[in-house]
């Protein structure tokens, strides 16, 4: 325990060795003078905390000492005890309380008031003390704290933009590829040249799959996934994804099975984009890691209240099965049950933690049974809303896009491949377009022709778009504040959609895009 110091001021030797016969005990240090002027000296060099001074002393008063002792920051807080042989009249009390005393002693001293006065008054100051350093150390973790929070905020910000920038340079060229694809499926191809076309088409997909899978998880973490329940065909969803898989299975010799609960209804709210990223996840990692048998979806339902029924997946293999001790480990994000799995079966240890993370967010719960060199069963539960008067499905038969004569389109793309692909997709349309390469030749093209749409890139050199649409939203090319914008981005995340439609575009279309949805909203966009 740390010692408090108490000094002693008393021009009478006989006076100090009276009081510090009363005081001594081990968890305190006695100081003690006959000089004020000595007692000033030692306040100001040694951590004093309480001072029991004499009122008459020759030379200067103990009224004077406490003055100055209370006029200098370093010794203001000094409690001053004044012991007295004076009359206890209330001025003399009042003019010591208001020098800056805490209490009085009086003389001849009662041994027992004395050390019960000073016990409380080193009580006080070990409990000031503690405070003090109780505060010290809550403003060191506060600190730490507001640094720990800077640095996540900024490991945050370094994450988005390198997610925004991947995003963006692998979806660029991906939406190319994606693109001239459905560009020569649309010419007279023979049978060999239309299964190269699926090969390149499949291959596609599937990086972009992994890239998707990425951006998920990246959502999921920073709380920005939303799940968005509508009217869904159970069966529908399942048969498709079975259908999807089954070219893979067939190439395995591997039966993919799926067993409906007759009793399933027709339709439940549910959130079809993502029970159907769950399924492709958890039936495509069944076929990965099986080599003999089959994998087998089952759909029943385990309970029901009311309107609700509680409908549970479940997905077995018989497959290379997993340890028991891997069981968690195949959840976190980027890992597999172990090396050697990475290197026979590959992949990225992506699509069990979005699995997870998205049973997780819709409420159900995941469950994994297996047993090694035997096979897995990945269980997935939740409740579902029944709806019981359904709209009839009607499934429009794909039209051909009709031409948009008459419509002049500017468009601004520094990618060679995307540049083609657009320019031919318009040109496709009967639409009459001029191409730029960057944002500053599209403001100087747009001051010398007319439009009737821009569509603008994202990132480009010497320009970049939103920059090129904040200046024509400013007047910077006279007449032509209001034209609409569409930007075209590989940036996926939500702010980067917020950021563009900020600087002023009309709407946001993400790479690779959609046939249909261009043709759409430039429609929408070019009918007065």
């Amino acid at each position: 325990m740390e010692k408090i110091n108490i000094l002693i001021v008393d021009d009478r030797p006989e006076n100090i060795i009276a009081l510090e016969a009363l005081l001594q005990r081990d968890d305190i240090n006695l100081i003690s003078t006959t000089n004020p002027n000595e007692a000033l000296r030692i306040s100001w060099e040694m951590d004093i905390a309480i001072a029991l001074v004499d009122v008459q002393m020759p030379e200067m008063d103990g009224f004077e000492l406490v003055e100055i002792l209370k006029s200098n920051p370093r010794t203001k807080d000094i409690l001053i005890i004044f012991v007295t042989a004076i009359s206890k009249e209330t001025k003399y009390a009042v003019k010591g309380l208001n020098t800056g005393a805490v209490d009085y002693l009086y003389k001849p001293l009662d041994p027992f008031v004395t050390s019960a006065k000073v016990d409380s008054f080193i009580q006080f100051i070990r409990n000031q003390r503690e405070i003090k350093q109780k505060n010290k150390e809550l403003e060191a973790y506060q600190k730490e704290l507001i640094k720990a929070k800077e640095q996540a905020e900024q490991g945050k910000r370094i994450k988005e933009n390198f997610l925004a920038n991947m995003s963006h340079e692998i979806r660029t060229p991906i939406n190319g590829i994606i693109g001239i694809a459905h560009l020569l499926e649309r010419t007279p191809l023979n049978e060999e040249q239309k299964e190269m076309i699926n090969l390149l088409d499949i291959s596609s997909s599937s990086l972009l799959g992994v890239i998707n899978d990425i951006l998920d998880l990246s959502k999921i973490e920073a709380g920005k996934f939303k799940i968005n329940r509508t009217e869904t065909d159970i069966e529908n969803i399942c048969s498709g994804v079975v259908n999807l898989l089954r070219i893979r299975a067939k190439e395995k010799k591997l039966d993919l099975v799926i067993d409906l609960d007759p009793e399933l209804p027709r339709h439940v709210l549910a959130d079809s984009l993502r029970l159907n990223q769950i399924l492709m996840n958890l039936i495509g990692n069944a076929i990965k890691f099986t080599t003999t048998g089959g994998v087998t979806l089952k759909v029943e339902i385990v309970n029901s209240k009311g309107n609700n029924i509680r409908i549970k997946f479940s997905v077995i293999d018989t497959g290379i099965g997993i340890a028991s001790d891997n069981i968690e480990k195949i959840f976190e994000t980027f890992e597999q049950a172990d090396e050697q799995t990475t290197v026979k079966f590959g992949g990225t240890g992506l699509g069990l933690s979005i699995v997870k993370n998205l049973a997780k967010l819709k409420g159900g719960l995941l469950e994994v049974f297996s047993e090694e060199n035997k096979g897995s069963t990945f269980c997935f539960t939740n409740w579902y809303e029944v709806v019981r008067e359904s709209t009839p499905d009607l499934k429009s038969v794909k039209e051909e896009l009709t031409p948009l004569p008459n419509i002049k389109v500017l468009v601004a793309e520094d990618n060679p491949i995307n540049k083609f692909l657009i320019v031919k997709i318009l040109k496709d349309w009967m639409i009459n377009a001029d191409v730029v390469e960057n944002g500053k030749d599209a403001i100087d093209k747009l001051k010398e022709n007319h439009y009737d749409i821009v569509l603008m890139d994202t990132f480009m050199p010497v320009m970049n778009g939103l920059d090129a649409i904040k200046l024509i939203r400013d007047g910077y090319v006279p007449g032509k504040e209001n034209i609409p914008i569409i930007t075209f981005s590989a940036a996926v995340m939500d702010n980067d959609k917020k950021t563009a439609i900020d600087a002023g575009a009309t709407d946001v279309m993400s790479k690779p895009f959609e046939l249909e949805v261009l043709h759409q909203k430039i429609t929408k966009y070019t009918t007065y």
